[in-house]
């Protein structure tokens, strides 16, 4: 890979809030991965007293010897974003991004499809951080498989980054943008969770930290570059 064609993959909060020094980005996906909220976050969307949960991906192989009540596929999609950064600004965003991402998440290197037909690659290598397994963060799947309590954390978890449930609805929201073929019930699950316990258990937001959120959101998106044509 070479800096006039460097490409980052983003699967969570790169998809509506980019590296910067991008010039343009395509919507794509990896295979032989599964995308879960299975690694705890301290510097993010929650803190060392109370760490939030973000995505990250697992390898299908070792995801199907897990205990998941979600139901994932050998041939599943992960889709996301893929960013081109600008020559001159590589080494830049190389180190944002082993700040941003230094929360138990390692480089590794995927290609990009476009379509599910796709046999080739749109992007042949793109960065992209992964929580391992093996890193210290990962927590796997919640004890018991209580994802109401992994969504109920969620809803109690903020970090420097705002609001852990903000991280969780716009990434499901971001999903049903990009592709109609998303399949990740995993996310959606945890997302129908959350509001429906947000009710029942009095965890909703004061209106006040909702237009912050909102606007937070807002702001992020206006900054996202044009897709690639």
């Amino acid at each position: 890979m070479t800096k006039d064609d460097y490409w980052i993959f983003g699967y969570g909060s790169l998809i509506w809030k980019p590296p910067p020094h991008t010039d343009k980005r395509v919507t794509g996906f990896v295979r032989g991965y599964v995308r879960r909220f299975w690694q705890s976050s301290i510097d993010h969307r929650g803190t060392p007293e109370y760490p939030g949960r973000v995505v990250t991906l697992i390898p299908y192989d070792e995801w199907k010897e897990m205990k998941d009540i979600h139901e994932s596929y050998e041939d599943e999609l992960v889709w996301g974003v893929a960013y081109h950064i600008r020559p001159e600004n590589v080494e830049e965003v190389k180190e944002h991004l082993g700040i941003r991402e230094q929360n138990g998440y390692s480089v590794h290197h995927l290609p990009i499809y476009e379509h599910p037909s796709s046999t080739s690659p749109i992007v042949a290598r793109a960065t992209t951080y992964i929580g391992t397994t093996s890193n210290e963060a990962f927590v796997g799947p919640p004890p018991h498989n209580d994802q109401d309590e992994l969504a109920r954390r969620i809803l109690k978890c903020k970090g420097p980054s705002g609001q852990n449930r903000e991280y969780l609805y716009n990434m499901a929201e971001a999903l049903r943008e990009l592709s109609p073929e998303t399949r990740d019930v995993h996310v959606f699950d945890l997302e129908e969770r959350a509001k429906r316990l947000e009710k029942e258990e009095g965890l909703e937001l004061a209106k006040e930290e909702k237009r912050e959120m909102k606007q937070d959101t807002e702001e992020e998106i206006e900054n996202l570059p044009p897709l690639k044509n």
